[in-house]
Order: C-alpha cells, then structure tokens, then sequence
C-alpha cells in the first residue's frame, strides 16, 4: 500500500535535484544538466517537463531558467516537508497503538 507513496517521494526528490540545479546554473540544457546531476536524460528530461507544467521553470533559447515559483517553493519547502513528517508520525503512533 505504501510503496506507491515511497514512489512518489523518490521522484518528487528528483526533481526537487534538478530545481535546485536549474536554479544555480540557468540557463541550462538537459544534457547539462543530466551531466552534473549524473541522472540519465530522459530522467532529467520528464523532470523538467512536470517542473514546466507546474510552473517552476520556464523554457528558454539557452535553456531553463526558474521563475519566481521555484523560489517560493525552496523557500517554503522544508515546513511542508515537516507537515508530511507530522502527518507520518500520526500514522505510526495510531498504529503502534493497535499492534
């Protein structure tokens, strides 16, 4: 039940990587970027498409640049990963209470 939950973290955390990689060296290209991310390319490349559809990152002729989004959502991000942990830590003292 919970692996497709565990799926879901992994490539979240991928591209969260290629974000932050975007965001240090833009303009860049997807095979720049999967050079210094040491990801395949077509990872890289399904990223960065979810990373434009969501807003984060923009294409442009020298490659993707972040837009203000991806600056809110890095700055933003570790309190809702804390809110992800408190829910998780929910979840387990319910069930420690039931085994």
């Amino acid at each position: 039940m919970l692996t497709k939950i565990k799926s879901e973290i992994e490539l979240v955390s991928r591209h969260l990587e290629v974000i932050r990689a975007v965001v240090e060296h833009q303009p860049i290209g997807i095979m720049k970027l999967a050079e210094i991310l040491d990801l395949p390319y077509h990872r890289v490349r399904y990223s960065l498409r979810i990373l434009e559809q969501e807003g984060y990152i923009r294409a442009s002729p020298a490659g993707a640049v972040a837009t203000p989004l991806a600056a809110d959502l890095l700055v933003t991000l570790d309190t809702e990963v804390d809110e992800l942990i408190g829910l998780l830590r929910v979840i387990q003292k319910e069930n420690a209470r039931n085994v």
